[in-house]
């Protein structure tokens, strides 16, 4: 490990693509690499929360679909036309 970059360390388990990101991420400036940090990490946290907002949802969605298929079932739904929205 001597010699070779501190980057090497963690990119053992990350994809190619991935690391080829980083790699060019650690050429910017100091602030640019905040900026795509801060914006990363708001997106990785982003998904997080509507991740868990749809698992413990589960059980409402599944209500809703199933009165949405009755509905359907007898007869008291339209056809969507995308035209007149």
């Amino acid at each position: 490990m001597l010699g070779r970059p501190v980057i090497t360390l963690y990119t053992w388990f990350m994809t190619r693509a991935l690391d080829a990101v980083i790699a060019k991420l650690a050429i910017l400036p100091p602030e640019e690499q905040d900026r795509v940090a801060c914006w990363l990490r708001d997106e990785l946290r982003d998904e997080e929360h509507w991740t868990n907002q749809f698992k413990t949802s589960q059980n409402a969605l599944s209500k809703l679909a199933a009165e949405a298929r009755a509905e359907r079932a007898t007869g008291r739904t339209t056809t969507l036309d995308p035209e007149k929205l």
